[in-house]
């Protein structure tokens, strides 16, 4: 068989055009899969950093003041969330940049949800608007993948 030149070239244009239909669709696949996976890095950074903010209020010292307690919980949500640029401050907000991207609430001890002994718990909230703010410069279409919101309840006993 034989090919003449001009079937090799039609052949290579014709690869170049399917490259260029594919490669838009490859780009989007490839940056939602890193968008996503640090989306969901972050989640677990904050999961993290609530779940530690309520051992450290619920396990600290009975003579501190209520006050003192919080502080170790932001503390600890800090140590979380610190990695990512995000700290939570003692008027409850969530700050990236010096701006408020969200809530974190760290109650005084009050009776454990569905408690049936009276049991006193600590508990930690962090809500951050993700959609508005989110870690990684956003990619057109990717968004509609990506959570409004990252929100996380944790609970921890007070030690009597």
């Amino acid at each position: 068989m034989f090919f003449s030149a001009r079937t090799t070239r039609n052949q290579r244009g014709a690869a170049a055009v399917e490259f260029a239909l594919v490669a838009p669709l490859l780009m989007l696949l490839v940056f939602g899969i890193i968008s996503y996976g640090y989306m969901l890095s972050f989640r677990q950074g904050i999961s993290q950093g609530v779940a530690e903010g309520a051992r450290a209020a619920a396990v600290a010292p009975a003579q501190l003041t209520a006050t003192q307690k919080q502080t170790r919980a932001r503390e600890a949500i800090n140590s979380g969330l610190g990695n990512y640029g995000v700290a939570c401050n003692s008027s409850n907000n969530l700050i990236k940049g010096g701006s408020v991207v969200g809530t974190c609430q760290v109650s005084s001890p009050q009776t454990c949800t569905g408690s049936t002994v009276n049991a006193m718990c600590v508990k930690v909230t962090v809500n951050y608007d993700y959609r508005e703010n989110p870690l990684i410069p956003s990619v057109p279409g990717i968004g509609i993948v990506l959570p409004e919101r990252l929100s996380v309840i944790s609970e921890a006993q007070v030690n009597s």
